[in-house]
């Protein structure tokens, strides 16, 4: 019996070949050799395409694995997360980048979230899951609910606006030192703030700026989309760029660093903060700073 499996790409940080893309997008195809495997004997298409090692991912594409059912197998995601808060009700993790938060793949957050995190022993107990999203090539706090009354809770405080999230961003150009941006976005109100923290000459871009952000509203990549808008955009942004001014190969400098809100059981305030990434810390070395 054949069977068939479809992944729909999202949107990525810069074009990558399939070999390196495809590697747990399907629970068969775990790893390189799989992928290769796979490849070889013509068993997946890209929109409808016999796809090889040296196929393009941008984004978009619909990619199909046809196998038979005797090639399922048991194969389990393993995925380290660095767990930075957890509780019975609650966690907080850091995301890498180049994963999907959530998704028809294999290779998501949510997939290893019950490896990484304590089962919770509460009555209305659940499988873990993030309650909202950071884009693919976005680092940093993901908050997410492990009992149902919680994760209902949380989605309302995000819907209500009582989540302050603020992120760190590299930018390009010489920035003013603070200000606010209010532009639509798919014509609905969009409000961000931004304060610069760091400077540094640069050759090719003029200016690199550490960045200070807070999205007021939650638009799908507004703070990406705004600061674009006011011709500062994020360093490393494969979407959102200056003609001449991106840089490839580095992912995107974008990281989600503080999460406040009031927890839904204890009441406690609730002020989690990450580390800036290395990558940062390579262009503003006096920024460093522990969690």
């Amino acid at each position: 019996m054949t069977l068939k499996q479809t992944h729909i790409v999202e949107e990525i940080s810069c074009p990558m070949r399939l070999q390196e893309y495809g590697v747990g997008v399907f629970q068969q195809i775990a790893t390189k050799s799989a992928l290769k495997k796979a490849l070889k004997k013509s068993l997946i298409t890209v929109n409808g395409q016999i796809a090889n090692s040296a196929t393009v991912i941008k984004g978009g594409e619909r990619i199909e694995y046809q196998f038979t059912s005797d090639q399922r197998t048991k194969t389990r995601l393993v995925l380290k997360l660095d767990v930075v808060y957890e509780d019975e009700y609650l966690a907080v993790i850091n995301k890498p980048a180049g994963i999907l938060v959530s998704g028809n793949g294999f290779k998501t957050v949510a997939n290893a979230l019950v490896q990484n995190l304590n089962p919770s022993k509460a009555a209305d107990a659940v499988s873990p899951q993030p309650v909202h999203r950071l884009d693919y090539a976005t680092t940093g706090l993901l908050l997410v609910g492990k009992t149902s009354s919680v994760i209902t809770e949380l989605n309302r405080l995000f819907e209500y606006k009582k989540i302050a999230k603020e992120y760190n961003a590299v930018t390009i150009g010489a920035m003013q030192p603070e200000g606010s941006i209010e532009l639509k976005i798919d014509d609905k109100p969009a409000s961000s703030t931004f304060k610069v923290m760091a400077s540094v000459v640069s050759e090719r871009f003029s200016f690199l700026n550490l960045v200070a952000l807070s999205p007021h509203t939650g638009r799908r990549h507004q703070l990406r989309k705004h600061l674009l808008s006011i011709g500062h955009p994020i360093l490393g942004d494969a979407t959102y760029y200056l003609d001449g001014l991106q840089l490839k190969g580095k992912g995107m400098y974008l990281h989600a660093s503080k999460l406040q809100f009031i927890h839904p059981i204890t009441h406690e305030e609730m002020n989690i903060s990450s580390s800036l990434p290395k990558k940062f810390i390579k262009l503003f070395p006096e920024m460093y700073f522990e969690q």
